[in-house]
């Protein structure tokens, strides 16, 4: 998959100035990792993105979440990010919540979400990413919980720089899920969009992870 095959784009830590972000419809910037440090406190590492500046592109702030136990300062800091962001020239959709919740631990996910999405200012958008087992392995009810809660599921087609074994068979079970969703696919890795991905209203396009290529 090239950069140029898609015009939405992840934009994290490390990855150098490209063209395609600049001509791009949107971009998932990383603002930030929150996660426990080593006294087990739950704090926000700034990474990814710099100050907030006018920008031409439908922006999403997207959080690396490696921890659900926030304590209430977390949602402020987002919401304050957000407000720096939103005064600068420029759309901001909203906030990515990127975490790899295990399938059987979905519900309590979805919990989190509704949670997270009610502190949050109502025109603020939220997203969040997804792994492919959710669309074998998730209960009907499950997928169905964040449906009134998210605005759109990003699934991550790939693992490391690859995408993952048997793709076709995990997108054919995504026609049970009743929310907009897009694919995340790896730069660089095979790809060849299967025959029922075109054919599921809910399909909204792909989102590129860019990496740093020679």
């Amino acid at each position: 998959m090239r950069a140029t095959d898609s015009d939405s784009y992840w934009l994290w830590a490390g990855v150098r100035a490209r063209p395609e972000v600049q001509q791009a419809k949107t971009v998932y910037l990383l603002q930030g990792e929150i996660g426990a440090d080593r006294s087990g406190q739950v704090r926000m590492k700034a990474q990814g993105g710099g100050m907030p500046a006018a920008h031409t592109q439908d922006l999403w702030l997207s959080y690396r979440v490696r921890s659900l136990d926030w304590p209430p300062e977390m949602v402020a800091a987002l919401r304050n990010k957000l407000d720096q962001w939103r005064a600068q020239p420029g759309s901001v959709k909203g906030i990515q919540v990127d975490f790899d919740a295990a399938t059987r631990n979905l519900k309590n996910y979805a919990a989190f979400l509704r949670n997270l999405r009610a502190a949050l200012p109502p025109d603020c958008k939220l997203s969040v990413t997804g792994l492919m087992d959710w669309a074998s392995q998730a209960t009907p009810e499950d997928l169905d919980a964040l449906a009134g809660t998210v605005d759109e599921v990003i699934f991550q087609t790939y693992r490391g720089r690859r995408t993952v074994p048997d793709i076709d068979a995990y997108v054919a079970r995504l026609g049970r899920l009743h929310i907009p969703f897009r694919l995340g696919l790896a730069e660089g890795a095979d790809w060849s969009a299967p025959a029922t991905l075109v054919q599921n209203p809910h399909f909204q396009g792909y989102v590129i992870f860019l990496r740093n290529v020679p």
